[in-house]
């Protein structure tokens, strides 16, 4: 119904009628849905009911966005969706027995996270868009391995850390060193291919998935000293991070140059006011038919939404995030074993702290940096690799409950 809602009002706005083909479109999403939910109930009957509709739900206000901003890239991100819910369905089936099975081959998974961070970087199929060298390009197909090294990262960190959390919590630095490695390695990988964005994802999964580990706040303490200590480094070597700093602290000193995106996604949000201007109705293009924000259904696609449903459905979107959040969490503290506890923790925090590094620099919070909002933004890599983070967090949580049940 929101789906269908949605797309009658962009109608509506755009030729003040309203077209068979939003109908089409809900159509769309209620048997995609519909499969997904039938699947999830054969390969995990007693998974949170709540996750994939949360999911569903961002994905059609994702989706309804693209495609007011541009029909295109909806229909391109449209087949993306479809794609990613194979996998998630793909993921439950393959998984249903005992996805514990992969915690046998953590150090593989570390390993296929470096490889994968280090794509990029290699000369033929490396791409560098706008400064950052993320993207792989292997004939027609371009995608981001960053979006699925992160998912291969959480299975090695909740393996290693189920297996040494009483050792590490003694605080012996030798070992850290397996942890330290894996990590250093993403660290430099990332840095060599300026994604600094990513490369903050990544410490900060670190930092929350050893935190939970061993209950210690010293490691955390430690890690936020390097951060600061490399981030002071960082913006004296990186002229790039130097202008997103600079850019953050003022960005109206610099308007029609570094800050350009900056602030026209604020006046963005100003102008949708409390109720927003409505959807189809907001104001993304100049006179001359150019955008006035560049990059606006990926990196910018909160401040559309902000400017066309307001500061009340820009709040509610965030509620939506954290309620899958509290779902997540919910998961992992549920979980009764080790391994389960800190894949779901895991999962959950790094989706977490992606809505917030893309949030906070959208709204000034912390500097901007170039990822993307989860199920929301244009971008197939990103819808891929969260449905399958949405399937992990489902297989903790059937099994979580079936053997609460069974008790």
């Amino acid at each position: 119904m929101i789906t269908a809602l949605g797309f009658a009002s962009v109608y509506i706005a755009r030729q003040e009628q309203v077209s068979t083909e939003s109908l089409s479109y809900a159509g769309f999403f209620v048997s995609l849905y519909l499969v997904a939910h039938l699947v999830a109930r054969v390969a995990a009957p007693y998974a949170d009911p709540y996750l994939l509709p949360i999911a569903a739900l961002l994905t059609a206000i994702g989706l309804t966005q693209i495609y007011r901003l541009n029909p295109d890239d909806a229909f391109r991100q449209a087949l993306w969706v479809v794609v990613g819910v194979s996998l998630f369905s793909a993921t439950l089936l393959v998984l249903r027995r005992d996805y514990r099975v992969l915690e046998n081959y953590r150090y593989l998974f570390g390993l296929a996270a470096i490889a994968l961070l280090a794509l990029p970087a290699l000369p033929v199929v490396g791409r560098t868009v706008r400064g950052a060298r993320l993207w792989v390009e292997v004939g027609p197909l371009q995608f981001q391995p960053g979006e699925f090294a992160k998912l291969a990262l959480i299975v090695f960190l909740a393996g290693y850390l189920r297996e040494k959390r009483e050792v590490l919590a003694q605080g012996r630095l030798k070992d850290y060193g397996p942890l330290l490695i894996i990590w250093g390695a993403a660290m430099l990988v990332l840095v060599q291919t300026n994604d600094l964005g990513s490369a903050l994802l990544y410490f900060g999964l670190f930092l929350g998935m050893v935190y939970v580990a061993t209950a210690r706040l010293w490691p955390v303490a430690v890690g936020l000293a390097l951060f600061v200590a490399g981030s002071a480094a960082v913006y004296q070597a990186v002229p790039r991070v130097a202008a997103r700093v600079s850019i953050w602290l003022d960005p109206w000193s610099d308007v029609h140059g570094n800050a350009y995106q900056v602030v026209r996604s604020l006046y963005s949000i100003a102008n949708g006011g409390f109720g927003g201007t409505g959807l189809g109705r907001g104001t993304f293009t100049s006179p001359d038919g150019g955008p006035l924000i560049p990059d606006l259904n990926t990196d910018f696609i909160y401040s559309a939404i902000a400017q066309e449903l307001g500061l009340v459905g820009a709040a509610a979107l965030v509620l939506v995030y954290m309620l899958f959040v509290l779902r997540g969490f919910r998961i992992a503290l549920l979980a009764g074993d080790g391994f389960s506890k800190l894949l779901a923790a895991g999962l959950t925090f790094t989706f977490a702290l992606q809505t917030f590094i893309i949030l906070g620099g959208i709204l000034r919070v912390i500097p901007l940096t170039g990822i993307t909002l989860p199920f929301v933004s244009y971008g197939g890599s990103s819808v891929v690799a969260n449905f399958v983070l949405l399937a992990g967090l489902m297989l903790v949580s059937n099994r979580a409950n079936a053997l609460r049940a069974r008790r």
